[in-house]
């Protein structure tokens, strides 16, 4: 075993991993961050999407001790105590989710991207989602719930 010592959604924590053991299973079974999910473990489907030191990262394809020392973001620590982030909000609002199982990647991803463009075009926002996989909205709803987030993050100073 190997302690791994890692900020998670603002609070440092410690957790004893084998040296084998997938970001993804670290987050799910050790720190119980269960709204991190389990989808193809190859990397394809962003279902397991968090952010390592600010960056969107497939849990599935690092190994837990891979993420020493780094500050993660998972599903859980995206809202604030004020309410649901502006992504959050704008897919609630503009229906850009369905079963939900794809929604944490998509969150989290659209979170980086309109960190990166405030401004984000159609195209763009498309080339941003491609790497997580929706089964059930066809993706003009997640596009709609990202221009909508957007618009609202660039009009609240």
């Amino acid at each position: 075993m190997t302690r791994v010592t890692l900020t998670v959604n603002g609070r440092v924590r410690e957790i004893d991993v084998e040296t084998s053991t997938l970001l993804v299973h670290a987050v799910r079974e050790n720190l119980r961050l269960t709204g991190t999910h389990v989808g193809c473990l190859t990397g394809d489907c962003g279902a397991c999407t968090v952010r390592v030191d600010g960056a969107t990262v497939k849990s599935c394809s690092v190994l837990a001790v891979g993420a020493q020392g780094a500050d993660l973001v998972t599903i859980e620590g995206l809202a604030g105590d004020d309410g649901l982030h502006p992504v959050q909000q704008a897919f609630w609002d503009e229906f850009g989710f369905q079963c939900g199982y794809c929604l944490p990647g998509m969150l989290l991803t659209a979170c980086e991207l309109l960190e990166n463009d405030p401004d984000p075009d159609d195209a763009a926002i498309v080339e941003a989602v491609n790497g997580n996989l929706c089964r059930c909205t066809g993706y003009a709803a997640v596009v709609r719930s990202i221009r909508c987030a957007a618009d609202r993050m660039r009009e609240t100073p």
